[in-house]
């Protein structure tokens, strides 16, 4: 009975993110591209939220929806890069199991729900270039914001049952984790149970419900196709793949960079040295962030606009 207390109260002491292991000689030069990433991706995620919802000629589907990735995108990136940059430069890798939880939670949280909102945006273009001539009676106001509460209720759905896969284990005297930030397997792993259930549940489904995404991306892609090369003007079908042109390289960069991730992690062995998986995913965090309105302020003509008055204003 003893020792299942002193287990049990292991979870009210607090652990240590060690950051990148074997480049902790690098951490600081390491912080310099991360920190400049992340700022870069607050501001230009801010004024591309700040842009839509001041400029009424915005209030349009697709912008809504890319608003709503730019605001994923800042609390994505806000949930993990703080505490890097806080090991990296103050060695303060310390941390409260409920706090490490929270972190785990909302870094999951937001990876899918960013999924579910690239989805949306997929079908937009989707309704946008096959049913141009009802576009706005089926994309209102009413079914983008159901849109995007059922986008959180579902990420919610499927991220919190891991709070209770990490409470339930019992931890027994490692408070080291091996990264610059909590993740599931990461807590899990420091368990003296049995964590089958959470590498299943973690495993399975994410990737079901990311798989469901990715193959609906494509389908609406490829019904957006067929639509595209059915219109007999060439001018006409280079504007619509133009639309689609942003969004496409937004899926690509989101993504790509996370199933290498998971499955390199997963399945990689010791092919792939740690820190390099580790390294990878801190930069996972800031650079979607950066890049995604970058990519739409030089893609989307109404936001280069709106940047360029904007400039003109405060300059």
């Amino acid at each position: 009975m003893a020792m299942s207390s002193n287990h049990t109260n292991l979870r009210d002491i607090w652990y240590t993110l060690i950051g990148i292991p074997g480049l902790e000689d690098a951490h600081i030069w390491l912080s310099i591209p991360i920190y400049s990433m992340y700022i870069v991706a607050i501001a230009g995620n801010t004024l591309l939220i700040f842009l839509i919802f001041t400029h009424h000629s915005l209030h349009e589907p697709m912008y809504i929806f890319l608003s709503m990735l730019a605001l994923a995108d800042i609390i994505l990136s806000t949930v993990t890069t703080p505490k890097v940059l806080a090991i990296f430069w103050f060695q303060a890798g310390g941390i409260s199991f409920a706090s490490c939880v929270s972190q785990m939670f909302f870094l999951h949280f937001m990876f899918v729900t960013e999924s579910a909102i690239l989805l949306a945006m997929a079908f937009d273009r989707y309704v946008a270039i096959c049913f141009p001539l009802r576009y706005t009676t089926i994309l209102t106001p009413s079914v983008i914001g159901r849109m995007g509460i059922t986008s959180v209720a579902r990420s919610f759905l499927i991220c919190f049952p891991l709070v209770f896969l990490v409470y339930r284990l019992t931890y027994c005297g490692r408070n080291i984790i091996h990264h610059s930030y909590c993740e599931h397997m990461g807590i899990a792993r420091l368990a003296c149970d049995n964590i089958k259930v959470n590498i299943y549940y973690g495993m399975t489904v994410p990737l079901f419900s990311i798989g469901l995404d990715i193959m609906l991306v494509i389908i609406s892609y490829t019904l957006i196709l067929r639509s595209v090369f059915r219109i007999p003007s060439r001018d006409a079908r280079l504007k619509a793949l133009g639309t689609c042109g942003s969004h496409v390289c937004v899926i690509l960069l989101f993504y790509t960079p996370s199933l290498f991730t998971f499955f390199a992690h997963r399945f990689g062995g010791h092919s792939i040295p740690r820190h390099m998986h580790i390294l990878f995913a801190n930069l996972y965090v800031v650079v979607p962030p950066i890049l995604n309105p970058i990519i739409y302020g030089v893609k989307t003509k109404q936001i280069q606009e709106k940047v360029f008055s904007f400039s003109k204003a405060c300059f």
